[in-house]
């Protein structure tokens, strides 16, 4: 798709969501006190939305041109709350339940602008587990409890990855630690020490609206036995929903690849065995645009069909609706309409009715 023709098509979105808004936006609010049913059959669609450079950009706007996009509600609208905001975000919170949405709510500890990994983060692990970050934490929560609606909330995302400040290979890595600690490894054991101290914090609050999502990648990075995401695992009375990201390929240049089973079946199986009756989301997942490597098309097609279908206890998933410039001044665009073909794929896959528009809410 040409730069004039992306144009035109986004203002006719825009448009046709402007017109349309009303029938495919929501008009009911989440019922107060309700809790989130695990369907019996097929599973939630969740999205990001193209939320900016905090992943928090939110609006009743973008939501209806997305949906009428791609011609389904979402259940699950995702985006990220950074502890350097020191805020709660209510406003964001308010659009999704207003939608009659879920929240799930990537809480990352890191600074915003983000300083990069090199950089002091005042936000470590170590700090938050002596107790440095506790007003922060309680206010949040709080605030959560507040809303009196239900919230996913996944603290420390892909912390088995190197790519962000809280994960374990910048507190200890593979160290050894002292006999009876929560993992045997000081990575680790940082990790689950720190995010049991936030879930105890949180719920002392009152705030029991929330579910913890415990959001792994898929891959390891480093793949070492201390860095598998059960060595991160808090522990059955912590986690709510098991959940990890899975992507195909992500950014330009030759090769790379990788068909869609591939990006799942090997890691689903690792994934469901911490926590065997635990329900699973895959909390990020999408594929780019690269036409001399493959087909996100037939991607697209392949991973819709297959996903309410062939992972049993996957309760939904989030496709990260996304383009993004990288330092190299090429682009990766991880949007459902990068092209006509993937955004046709993508309208016939979510139509499937297993791809569940709405919320099961349970009531008291």
């Amino acid at each position: 798709m040409s730069r004039t023709h992306a144009a035109i098509a986004g203002f006719w979105i825009a448009m046709i969501a402007s017109l349309l808004g009303p029938a495919l936006g929501r008009t009911e609010t989440v019922p107060e006190n309700a809790t989130l049913a695990i369907p019996p059959q097929g599973i939630y669609f969740g999205a990001y939305i193209d939320a900016g450079p905090a992943e928090d950009d939110v609006s009743h706007e973008s939501i209806a041109a997305f949906e009428t996009m791609v011609g389904k509600r979402v259940a699950i609208l995702a985006f990220s709350s950074y502890w350097g905001r020191n805020t709660f975000p209510e406003a964001q919170v308010r659009i999704a339940h207003h939608r009659g949405m879920v929240p799930l709510i990537y809480w990352s500890p890191w600074e915003y602008p983000f300083p990069g990994l090199n950089a002091p983060n005042p936000y470590s692990l170590h700090a938050i587990i002596q107790g440095q970050w506790d007003d922060y934490i309680r206010r949040w929560a709080k605030a959560a409890a507040a809303t009196r609606r239900p919230i996913l909330v996944a603290f420390g995302i892909e912390m088995n990855g190197e790519w962000f400040p809280w994960s374990g290979i910048f507190h200890g890595a593979g160290t050894p630690t002292a006999p009876g600690a929560f993992s045997p490894w000081a990575g680790p054991d940082a990790y689950i020490r720190a995010y049991r101290h936030v879930v105890d914090l949180a719920r002392a609050q009152g705030a029991k609206n929330i579910r913890w999502v415990f959001h792994v990648n898929n891959t390891s990075n480093p793949d070492a036995p201390w860095n598998q995401p059960a060595a991160y695992d808090p522990g059955d009375d912590y986690v709510d929903i098991l959940a990890m990201s899975a992507y195909g390929k992500q950014y330009p240049g030759p090769g790379g690849w990788i068909p869609f089973r591939k990006t799942i079946d090997p890691f689903y199986p690792a994934l469901a065995a911490i926590h065997p009756h635990k329900p699973i989301l895959l909390a990020e997942w999408g594929i780019g645009e690269f036409p001399a490597s493959g087909d996100k098309a037939s991607y697209l097609r392949e991973a819709l069909a297959l996903l309410p279908r062939a992972y049993p206890r996957l309760m939904g998933a989030v496709f990260w609706h996304e383009r993004w410039e990288n330092s190299d001044g090429r682009h990766s665009n991880l949007r459902v309409n990068s092209s006509r073909a993937s955004l046709d794929a993508f309208r016939q896959g979510i139509a499937d009715p297993l791809w569940l528009a709405r919320p099961i809410w349970k009531t008291p």
